[in-house]
């Protein structure tokens, strides 16, 4: 299965879907803030009304007092105008503020959902994605869409109201004037129809090319240190500046594609106004028409487009979410491939790990094994050497259920390891990286991650655990023992002391299955030895499963397998398996 994000030829499409879709499937992630919208959406029809009311009570004191010249009737009027005006005030204010909140505790609900989503996901979708591009989705692509629902909703949808209401205002007054002059409307209504669907596209490629200009920094900045080894500067200066440059020019289309809708919005208003100028004035000529229903009227015309110039903006930063918003659901779509499966009938078997006719190939990519069968019994110590590449590590990673067979199944301890839940299944395997990674915090807190056993153990009585387990000589290594602080950058860190960690926190939890992935290719011989025997002391029932390039870590195995061309085979004897790894073939 593919998990690449880039769409692309050859990679996985999404299906398109309607605006009106769209727009359901990110209300669905709103939960508890729909009530705050609709008491924010309640507002803005009061701020709306308010809106629409004074217009029509200006015309009104026109032709009943100003023209009459009954000024005690202006002063009342304009005490009334004040009062609506004062509440559009606190509505206005009110509405702002319940929606900002709205958007707030949205763009906390949305990061939330889209980083547990990518908890769900297997390995193969990180393999498949730059952690940048990710970043920029999980930071960005989320906070456009708080923008949207913040800052720009409210006067979206006050604009909307206002609109309907000048423009039934306006037909109610004269529907023959009124008509003439919403005419434009039509005409803006056809051309942001047509135009929304490129915008949109203009601005996911933008969104796509800042995850792109994320994914790069990230990377140039992880490997500095072998860039200024190499002196090579001016390849992290050629690499930014290519997609800089890229960026700059998507994010160039997008601004243009973004404010094409404002001068034609604009110059529709006018033509609006023109018309109501021209038939008003004309009316008023004849008699059908009086001058306050004309101050009126423009004063509707005015509040029917220039909510459309406000729309002009507002609408390009709705295409710019819903282009965030479809990068985000491109994540939260995908399913993990690594699913339990239902529970089978257990098998009778003698051997905790059996690999039945196997074969795993990556996405894309050639068959890493090829009908491979072997049993891994109680108690042994097995050895898996072989040329780089050849399939060791992957190998590991299958029995651990990092990845699931192409063909064929693994049993562990009679039962398929894809009907076993991931907690039941990590309880009862360690897997010590070639490059472990540490999190930011203490000794402590590394190497208890993920172990429930000693979730709430004081140092002191977890100090007697260690000693009890062999541990506590390593634990010595630090400053600051137990409450040494990490960082997840490794700073003050050497390889070798990061997979001292490692090893502890894997031993710690007393797995059935120890897995040593080059656990000790950065450690000094020293310490080796003293690995060793921290590994004797396990329970006598613990399979240990080396991968190694250094001969002296499997002089103690009982059982070696050569790892390559798609084959695992039996390697027999320490100096069969170094003849092996000289010629670079497996025996038949």
């Amino acid at each position: 299965m593919s998990y690449n994000l880039n769409i692309k030829k050859g990679t996985q499409s999404f299906e398109k879907v309607s605006t009106a879709t769209t727009l359901n499937r990110l209300l669905t992630l709103m939960g508890k803030e729909r009530k705050n919208l609709y008491i924010a959406i309640f507002f803005i029809l009061i701020n709306a009304g308010l809106n629409l009311v004074a217009p029509y009570l200006m015309g009104h004191a026109v032709d009943s007092y100003i023209v009459t010249k009954h000024y005690e009737g202006v002063i009342r009027y304009s005490i009334i105008l004040f009062g609506v005006f004062a509440l559009t005030m606190v509505s206005g204010y009110t509405q702002t503020q319940l929606m900002g909140r709205v958007g707030q505790r949205m763009l906390f609900n949305v990061r939330n959902i889209v980083f547990n989503k990518l908890q769900e996901l297997p390995i193969d979708f990180f393999n498949q994605n730059k952690a940048g591009d990710l970043i920029s989705r999980v930071n960005n692509d989320t906070d456009k869409i708080n923008q949207f629902f913040s800052q720009s909703l409210v006067q979206f949808m006050s604009s909307i109201f206002t609109m309907i209401g000048a423009g039934i205002f306006l037909i109610s007054i004269n529907p023959e004037l009124g008509l003439a002059a919403l005419s434009p409307a039509l005409a803006l209504w056809i051309f942001t129809r047509n135009i929304s669907p490129w915008v949109k596209n203009r601005n996911t490629v933008n969104m796509r090319s800042t995850g792109t200009l994320s994914a790069e920094i990230q990377e140039s900045l992880n490997n500095f240190k072998v860039i200024v080894a190499f002196n090579r500067r001016d390849y992290f200066r050629k690499r930014f500046d290519e997609v800089n440059t890229e960026n700059y020019q998507s994010a160039v289309k997008a601004g243009i594609a973004n404010n094409m809708f404002i001068p034609v919005y604009g110059f529709s208003s006018n033509i609006g106004q023109m018309v109501v100028m021209a038939l008003g004035i004309y009316m008023i000529s004849k008699g059908e028409f009086s001058v306050g229903l004309l101050i009126s009227f423009l004063a509707y015309i005015a509040q029917f487009y220039n909510p459309l110039r406000q729309i002009a903006t507002l609408w390009a930063n709705f295409q710019v979410a819903l282009a965030g918003w479809d990068r985000i659901s491109q994540i939260l779509v995908m399913e993990n491939n690594l699913a339990v499966i239902d529970k089978q009938e257990k098998e009778d078997s003698c051997c905790v790990v059996s690999f039945r006719h196997v074969s795993f190939s990556y996405p894309n990519g050639k068959e890493v094994l090829t009908d491979v069968s072997f049993d891994l019994e109680r108690g042994k110590t097995y050895a898996f050497v072989g040329p780089t590449g050849g399939g060791k590590t992957t190998t590991a990673s299958l029995m651990a259920r990092l990845y699931d067979p192409t063909k064929g199944k693994i049993i562990l301890n009679g039962t398929d390891i894809r009907s076993m839940d991931v907690e039941a299944r990590t309880s009862k395997i360690g897997f010590i990286l070639q490059e472990p990674f540490l999190f930011t915090g203490t000794i402590r807190d590394n190497i208890l991650y993920g172990n429930g056993l000693y979730k709430d153990v004081s140092n002191e009585a977890l100090s007697n655990v260690l000693s009890e387990s062999g541990l506590d000589g390593l634990i010595e290594r630090f400053d600051g023992r137990l409450n040494a602080k990490i960082n997840a950058s490794g700073d003050g860190v050497s390889l070798g002391q990061k997979q001292l960690i490692a090893f502890i926190r894997a031993v710690l939890r007393k797995p059935e299955i120890l897995i040593l992935d080059e656990a000790t290719a950065n450690i000094d011989t020293v310490t080796e030895q003293l690995l060793d025997d921290i590994l004797s002391k396990l329970p006598k029932s613990t399979i240990r499963i080396i991968i190694a390039h250094r001969l002296n870590t499997i002089e103690s195995a009982d059982e070696i397998f050569f790892v390559n061309s798609g084959a695992v085979t039996k390697a027999g004897s320490l100096q069969d398996a170094v003849s092996l790894l000289l010629t670079g073939k497996r025996e038949s």
